[in-house]
């Protein structure tokens, strides 16, 4: 059986509220959401919650595929639309907290100083410029794939991708610029 007539099965089934068959969703798409909500929060923590809470809603709202793009589209979107909320909360709760003089702790990958510098650049960028250039960038997603799962036009993908790409490059020349300096 191909692995799409599968995935219809287990859509199927999961509709029906078969946890075993939604596992085996879970199982497809795990990787993929979590890098996603990763890149998009810029915290395995968070990235984690959330990954999972995706999963959570996708379980509960299933009903709601129609099987007019595909299954991992419709998930993207649901990840996507949970980050871009949990993004507006910690915004709120960073103005809260400057607000009352204290300061958020923020998290940082052992990944090295250029891996940290990305991701706080990516983290600079507004969400929906953030979203198509993961998606696009890391994600592997043409400009159509993108637009479908960011609910906009191949246009606006287009031009998202590349005011990102700005200012990530100027982003990144500040930060190397310091980063030469400094030695």
């Amino acid at each position: 059986m191909a692995v799409i007539d599968e995935e219809k099965v287990w859509i199927g089934k999961s509709r029906q509220g078969d946890h075993e068959a939604f596992e085996a969703l879970i199982k497809c798409y795990q990787k993929m959401i979590h890098a996603l909500t990763y890149r998009m929060t810029g915290s395995l923590t968070d990235g984690e919650d959330l990954a999972q809470d995706t999963f959570i809603q996708a379980f509960r709202q299933i009903h709601t595929y129609r099987g007019d793009s595909k299954f991992s589209s419709w998930l993207y979107r649901i990840g996507i639309n949970l980050c871009l909320n949990w993004r507006k909360s910690q915004q709120r709760q960073q103005k809260a907290h400057e607000e009352y003089g204290q300061n958020l702790d923020t998290e940082t990958t052992p990944d090295g100083k250029r891996a940290q510098q990305v991701q706080e650049a990516l983290m600079k960028l507004r969400p929906k410029q953030r979203a198509a250039i993961v998606l696009t960038t890391y994600d592997g997603l043409n400009h159509a794939e993108a637009a479908q799962v960011l609910g906009c036009s191949e246009t606006t993908v287009s031009w998202r991708i590349f005011a990102a790409r700005t200012k990530l490059k100027k982003l990144l020349s500040k930060a190397h610029t310091k980063e030469v300096s400094h030695e």
